[in-house]
C-alpha cells in the first residue's frame, strides 16, 4: 500500500503550531500540538499526541525546522531522518513516534490535497461507517455510575474498560449483566507509565471469565497469568509493545487481533505495512484513540473507516471523553467523511 503513495508529489514552504488543551475523564489535561504544513495553496495537518504537556510547551516555544521545497512523500520521510523533532530529549523514546507521526500525517494529508484525492482513493479503498466503543474509567472506588450514566444517554453504547484489582466479583456480574463490554485494558505493558498495572492472577482469572466475550488487551504474562489465559488467546490483543511489523511477528504468540495506533508507528510506511501484514495474517485490527484533541482524531477515525469498520474501534468522538458529557454526540457506527479529500 506504501508504493501507491510512496511517490505522491508534495510541496512544503512553511508551517505552523498549534496548543490544545482539554481535561479528560481519565483525571488528566491533555495537551496536543496541531502540526499544519502549508504547501501550493494548501494546508495538511497532523497531530502530534506526545503525553507531557511540557513537551509541547517547549515545541510551541523552540519551533521546529522542517524540510521545505519540492519533495515525493516518499522523500520528504527520508529528510525527517536528519531532523531532531525534540528541542529537549523526550522522557520516553516512543514520544519520537509520536512527534514523527504528526509530522507525517500532516504530509500524506497536504500530498494527497495537492494531488486532489484522497487517502481511500489513493489505495482503492472506501470509508465505511465505523463501529466504536467508549473508553472510560470507573472511579475510585469503582462503580458502574458512569456506564449506567453513557447506556442512560445511548441504550446501545459499547465499552473499553480498565480492569484493576479493585474490581470485585459483583462490581464484574454487575457489569456483564449489560453486555456491553468489548474490550478489557490490563494496562500489563505499559513499563514505566503511571498506568501500568502489575499482573494480577486473580484480576485476570476474574475478568476473563466474568466476560467470557471481551477482547483482553496488553496482559502482563507470567506463568501464573499465561496459565489463565492459556485457554483464551484467540481474545488476547496487543497494544503498547506494537510500534511495526516487526513487532507483531515478536509477540509470544500469533495474535488474533491487534490495537492499531498509528501514532505508535511514526512512518506512514510503517503504519501500512503492519496492517497489510495483519490482513494478510487475519489479524483482527480495531483502531485505538490516544485523547486526540483535534485532527488527529479525525484521523485515527479514518483509517478505521478504511481498513477496520466493524471492529469494535476505541474511536468514540472526543465528546465522550470529557468528564461532563454534552449533548449532541453521535452514536455508533460513525457516519464516514462525506466528501473526503486528503486524509479524510
Amino acid at each position: 500500500m506504501y508504493d501507491q503513495l510512496a511517490d505522491l508529489s508534495l510541496t512544503v514552504d512553511d508551517w505552523t503550531l498549534t496548543g490544545f488543551e482539554r481535561d479528560t475523564t481519565s483525571g488528566f489535561v491533555r495537551a496536543s500540538t496541531v502540526i499544519e504544513l502549508q504547501g501550493a495553496g494548501e494546508t495538511g495537518r497532523g497531530e502530534d499526541v506526545t503525553y507531557e504537556t511540557e513537551d509541547h510547551e517547549i515545541l510551541q516555544r523552540e519551533e521546529l525546522e522542517l524540510p521545505t521545497g519540492e519533495f515525493t512523500l516518499d522523500g520528504f520521510s527520508t529528510a525527517l531522518e536528519d531532523v531532531d523533532l525534540f528541542a529537549e530529549p523526550p522522557d520516553r523514546e516512543v514520544f519520537r513516534n509520536y512527534r514523527r507521526w504528526g509530522v507525517e500525517s500532516a504530509a500524506l494529508d497536504l500530498a494527497l490535497k495537492q494531488a486532489d484525492t484522497n487517502l481511500g482513493a489513493a489505495l482503492g479503498r472506501t470509508y465505511d461507517p465505523v463501529r466504536f466503543v467508549v473508553s472510560t474509567r470507573l472511579g475510585e472506588p469503582p462503580t458502574t455510575d458512569r456506564v449506567d450514566e453513557l447506556l442512560e444517554y445511548d441504550p446501545e453504547m459499547e465499552f473499553k474498560l480498565d480492569p484493576t484489582p479493585e474490581w470485585t466479583d459483583d462490581l464484574v456480574a454487575d457489569l456483564a449483566s449489560r453486555d456491553r463490554v468489548r474490550i478489557l485494558d490490563l494496562k500489563g505493558q505499559y513499563e514505566g507509565t503511571e498506568v501500568d498495572q502489575e499482573a494480577d492472577p486473580d484480576l485476570y482469572e476474574r475478568v476473563v471469565e466474568g466476560f467470557p466475550e471481551a477482547v483482553v488487551e496488553d496482559p502482563k504474562l507470567t506463568d501464573e497469568t499465561e496459565a489463565i489465559l492459556a485457554d483464551h488467546e484467540e481474545r488476547v490483543s496487543w497494544d503498547a509493545p506494537i510500534h511495526s511489523r516487526a513487532d507483531i511477528e515478536a509477540l509470544p504468540f500469533e495474535p488474533e487481533w491487534c490495537n492499531i495506533k498509528p501514532s505508535r508507528f511514526g512512518t506512514v510506511e510503517s503504519l501500512l505495512e503492519a496492517i497489510e501484514f495483519c490482513e494478510n495474517r487475519g489479524i483482527t485490527m480495531y483502531g485505538g484513540g490516544q485523547f486526540e484533541l483535534s485532527v488527529g482524531r479525525e484521523h485515527v477515525q479514518a483509517l478505521a473507516a478504511l481498513f477496520y469498520p466493524q471492529s469494535p474501534n476505541d474511536v468514540a468522538p472526543g465528546g465522550y471523553n470529557d468528564p461532563e458529557l454534552s449533548g449532541g454526540l453521535p452514536s455508533s457506527p460513525l457516519e464516514p467523511p462525506a466528501n473526503p479529500r486528503g486524509f479524510c
